[in-house]
C-alpha cells in the first residue's frame, strides 16, 4: 500500500501533471472564441513545431517539470538543427497536446462522476451525466463512488509517465548531438590528461632538481658549492612556479592571458638546470629549431625536460650527451647517459609512458631503453611538416 501511495509525495507527480496542462490553456483560449473548430489548435502546432527555438523551450520545460530536481541530460535544450529535429519536435507538441487532453478530461469529470455517485448514493437523481441518468438512486452507489478518484490518480501518474518516457524519445539529442558531447567530453579528458601530464614534468623536473642539488651541498660541504645550489634550486623553483601558475589558471577558467607555454627555444635554461645540478651535459643543436611549429617545439621541450629528469632521477650527476636535430621536416632529440654501475634500469614508469604518447599524439615516434653499449637512451622523432 506504501509503495501505492508513494507517488503522492513526489513532487514530480504534480510538476508532471502541470506540464501536460499547460497547452489546456491555449486551448482554453481558443474554445471561448470559438468551440466549433477546436481542431485549429492542433493544426497551428504543426507551423511551430518547425521553429528552431521551439525545441530548446520544450527541452527546458521537459528538465524543469518532467524530472524536476534531477540533472537529467535526457533532454536536448539545442535549437532544431536538422529536419529531422524540427518533426520530432512537432511529433511531440501533438503528442503533449493529445496528453493534455485525456489529463484535462480525466481532472474534470472522474471528479464530477463521483460527486455524482454520492447524490445517488443520497437519494438524488442525475440528470447531467448520460451514463447515471436512468440510474435509480441507492445506497450502494456510495461504494463505486471512489472508484473514478482511484481512476483520477492512475491517469495523473500513469499519463505523467508517459509524457516523461515520449519526451525522451522525442526531445533527447540527436545522434549529432551525442557525437558533439563525446567529442567535446573526449576533449575536455584529453585536456586534463595533457595539464596532468604538464604538472608531472614540470613540478617532477624541479624537485628532482633540488633534491639532487640539496643532497650534493650537504655532502660536498663546501660553501661556493653550497651557493651556487642554492641558486639553482631557486631558479628551477621559479621556474615551476611560473608552470604552475600557468596550469592551475587553465583550471580556474580565467579570463587573463596565460603567459606562453616554453619551447625548445628556452631549453637552455632545462640545460642550465642540470648542469647545476652536477650533471655534465654536451648539448649539440643542428638546424633552425626556432622554425619548429609551435605544438611540436613545445612538446618537444616537455619530452627534453622529462628525458633529463630521469638522468639526474636515476642515474644522478652523470655526463650526458643531448642532441636536438632539426632536418628534412623532422624534428630528432636524443638524450644519452651511462647506467649507474652498469644496471639495467627500468623501462616503465609514467615518464617514460609520457614520453611515448606525447610523441604518438604528434605522429611521432619514441625509443627508450638501453642501447647495447652500456647507455641508456631517449630517442624521439617528431614531424614538423
Amino acid at each position: 500500500m506504501a509503495r501505492f501511495l508513494r507517488p503522492l509525495f513526489r513532487g514530480a507527480t504534480y510538476t508532471r501533471l502541470v506540464h501536460l496542462w499547460v497547452p489546456m490553456l491555449f486551448v482554453s483560449v481558443w474554445a471561448l472564441i470559438d468551440d466549433t473548430t477546436m481542431w485549429v489548435p492542433a493544426a497551428l502546432l504543426l507551423p511551430v513545431g518547425l521553429l528552431p527555438a521551439v525545441r530548446t523551450g520544450e527541452g527546458v520545460q521537459a528538465r524543469w517539470l518532467l524530472t524536476p530536481g534531477q540533472d537529467d541530460e535526457g533532454f536536448s535544450v539545442a535549437p532544431s538543427a536538422t529536419w529531422r529535429d524540427r518533426l520530432r519536435t512537432v511529433t511531440w507538441l501533438e503528442g503533449r497536446l493529445l496528453l493534455g487532453l485525456l489529463t484535462a478530461g480525466a481532472c474534470v469529470w472522474l471528479p464530477i462522476l463521483t460527486v455524482e455517485l454520492v447524490r445517488l448514493a443520497t437519494g438524488h437523481r442525475v440528470d447531467d451525466i448520460p451514463v447515471l441518468r436512468d440510474a435509480a438512486p441507492h445506497w450502494t452507489y456510495a461504494l463505486l463512488a471512489p472508484l473514478p478518484l482511484f481512476a483520477l490518480y492512475g491517469a495523473v501518474v500513469g499519463l505523467g509517465l508517459l509524457a516523461t518516457a515520449g519526451a525522451r524519445a522525442l526531445l533527447g539529442p540527436s545522434a549529432t548531438e551525442r557525437l558533439t558531447a563525446l567529442e567535446e567530453r573526449t576533449d575536455q579528458l584529453l585536456e586534463r590528461t595533457r595539464i596532468a601530464r604538464e604538472l608531472h614534468d614540470s613540478i617532477g623536473h624541479a624537485l628532482t632538481v633540488a633534491v639532487v642539488q640539496a643532497g650534493a651541498a650537504r655532502t660536498a660541504n663546501r660553501p661556493e658549492f653550497t651557493d651556487r645550489a642554492l641558486t639553482a634550486i631557486e631558479e628551477t623553483g621559479r621556474a615551476a612556479l611560473e608552470d604552475l601558475e600557468r596550469v592551475l589558471g587553465v583550471l580556474r577558467e580565467t579570463e587573463r592571458p596565460l603567459s606562453a607555454r616554453p619551447t625548445l627555444a628556452d631549453a637552455d635554461r632545462l640545460l642550465e638546470s642540470a648542469r647545476a645540478s652536477g650533471a655534465t651535459i654536451d648539448a649539440e643543436v643542428t638546424g633552425p629549431v626556432e622554425t619548429v611549429p609551435g605544438p611540436v617545439s613545445r612538446e618537444g621541450y616537455r619530452i627534453l625536460q622529462e628525458a633529463l629528469t630521469n638522468v639526474l632521477r636515476h642515474a644522478g650527476a652523470v655526463p650526458a650527451r643531448v642532441s636536438v636535430t632539426v632536418t628534412g621536416g623532422a624534428l630528432t632529440l636524443e638524450v644519452r647517459n651511462p647506467l649507474p654501475d652498469g644496471r639495467a634500469a627500468s623501462t616503465r614508469g609514467s615518464g617514460l609512458r609520457g614520453i611515448g604518447e606525447r610523441a604518438a599524439l604528434l605522429g611521432g615516434h619514441a625509443h627508450t631503453g638501453p642501447d647495447g653499449a652500456g647507455d641508456w637512451r631517449v630517442r624521439v622523432e617528431l614531424p614538423t611538416g
